[in-house]
């Protein structure tokens, strides 16, 4: 995935913001090792679509689906559309 300088920007400045257990394995792999999400519409969640990845620490269940607020995916999700 070809990102914009400005993309570039954005995403360092979400990842010093935050913390995650996985290393940021998203970014490293170029965001080819993703989980699955979708858009919601929402600045801060991004529909969460990997039923299967129950102890993931940004997912929140929310009735037979689940949100996912990890600021990194859900920009990748709202801005680079993946």
């Amino acid at each position: 995935m070809k990102l914009t300088q400005e993309d570039t920007e954005q995403i360092e400045e979400i990842m010093s913001s935050m913390d995650c257990q996985k290393g940021f394995q998203c970014y490293e792999s170029g965001f080819d090792n993703i989980c699955r999400a979708a858009q919601r519409g929402l600045d801060m969640y991004a529909d969460c679509c990997d039923p299967g990845n129950t102890t993931c620490e940004f997912r929140i269940p929310f009735g037979y689906g689940a949100f996912c607020r990890c600021p990194l995916r859900v920009f990748v999700a709202n801005h680079l559309k993946k």
